[in-house]
């Protein structure tokens, strides 16, 4: 427990949102009893089962395992960059952008055990990458599955409609990609010698990951949670202690500071003109309100004035590169990097992104009408 609470103490993102929720309080208008309802506990228990899964794979041993295996399968930065970025971008298709992150970026922080890769950077480009192509399909991202539930686009015409978004975005990654690894062979360290791992906790863990992911599916996640947690509390309480439990006060924070910021009385009338604005306004407006308040939340709020159009999902995904809290998995792959200086280097190449997402949608979309 010393180690958790350590981890409160020095989390300044959890102290500046919970600063900021003693801020809104008193200026927002909002019943008590609507403070726990505005937090999404579904999100909040997916994100638990999935820390505690991720952390059993690697207290296993067996990431390191396949890092010394794709340090010995590939002999250049770029090759593997280009390999991680894709894989991180064909994951979060299919199986989500944080939890192709989930996968991914524990593996990604082993291979600095067998090499001296600039592995943050590495990092950012698979945030980067996670949210280029989870956009493509209406299971990819939150935002995206609200769209699709309020529409009327079968799975496959929804894929069509972001297709030509997720094309342009996806091949300038590639070459942002190409041009920020060089072709140099990886200086790998001589003394990496033979990988020891637990197949027991590998492979419980490997199985609940797969219960878990069918159980979410089910929309079974309570359940499979206690599992989870039942199995690592019986053999591995390790696991239990050493995920990041700030983490998790950091998105009850943020869901509730969103919740204050909207029910502020001088935002109301503001909020009360969405629906009177022509598709440049909304295209702005989603793209902005994404860098401040996440792009989720942005959808939320803006399906209660306009209607879920193709403008509406292109901007809200495109809302997730630029700042920080454009897109939660941005937090997610930065808080798992475990590296002071990555939050100001991911606006490096994020905030470029934004600027060339932001022209290059509008173009396709003036082209597509």
């Amino acid at each position: 427990m010393p180690i958790v609470l350590r981890s409160l103490m020095r989390d300044r993102i959890l102290h500046l949102l919970l600063l900021l929720g003693v801020i809104l309080l008193p200026l927002a208008e909002y019943r008590w009893s609507q403070l726990p309802a505005s937090v999404d506990w579904q999100t909040i228990m997916t994100l638990t089962g999935l820390l505690m899964l991720t952390k059993g794979l690697e207290n296993s041993g067996y990431f390191d395992v396949l890092g010394a295996r794709l340090i010995q399968r590939f002999q250049h930065e770029r090759a593997l960059a280009l390999f991680m970025v894709c894989a991180a971008a064909l994951l979060s298709t299919f199986l989500t952008n944080d939890v192709a992150l989930f996968i991914l970026v524990p593996l990604t922080l082993t291979l600095r055990k067998f090499s001296h890769l600039p592995v943050s950077r590495l990092i950012i480009f698979e945030a980067l990458a996670v949210n280029a192509g989870s956009l493509l399909t209406p299971v990819g991202n939150p935002q995206n599955i609200l769209l699709w539930s309020h529409g009327s686009l079968s799975v496959g015409g929804f894929i069509l409609q972001m297709l030509p978004l997720a094309a342009v975005l996806m091949i300038t990654l590639v070459a942002l990609t190409w041009w920020s690894f060089p072709a140099q062979h990886i200086d790998k360290h001589s003394d990496a010698g033979a990988q020891q791992w637990s197949r027991r906790l590998f492979s419980v863990s490997l199985l609940l990951y797969i219960v878990f992911i069918v159980a979410l599916e089910l929309k079974m996640t309570g359940w499979a949670l206690l599992l989870v947690a039942a199995c690592f509390l019986i053999m591995a309480r390790g696991v239990l202690a050493a995920i990041d439990w700030s983490l998790l006060l950091v998105f009850v924070a943020m869901f509730i500071d969103v919740f204050l910021l909207m029910h502020l009385p001088a935002l109301q009338p503001w909020f009360a003109r969405i629906g009177q604005l022509g598709e440049g306004g909304i295209y702005l407006l989603a793209i902005g309100l994404s860098q401040f308040i996440s792009n989720v939340p942005a959808t939320i709020l803006l399906l209660q004035k306009t209607d879920p159009s193709v403008v509406l999902a292109w901007a809200v995904n495109i809302g997730g590169f630029g700042l920080l809290p454009g897109s939660l998995a941005n937090l997610i792959a930065l808080r798992m990097a475990q590296d002071k200086k990555v939050w100001w280097r991911f606006h490096l190449f994020s905030l470029p992104m934004l600027a060339w997402s932001m022209l290059c949608g509008w173009l396709l979309l003036q082209w597509l009408h």
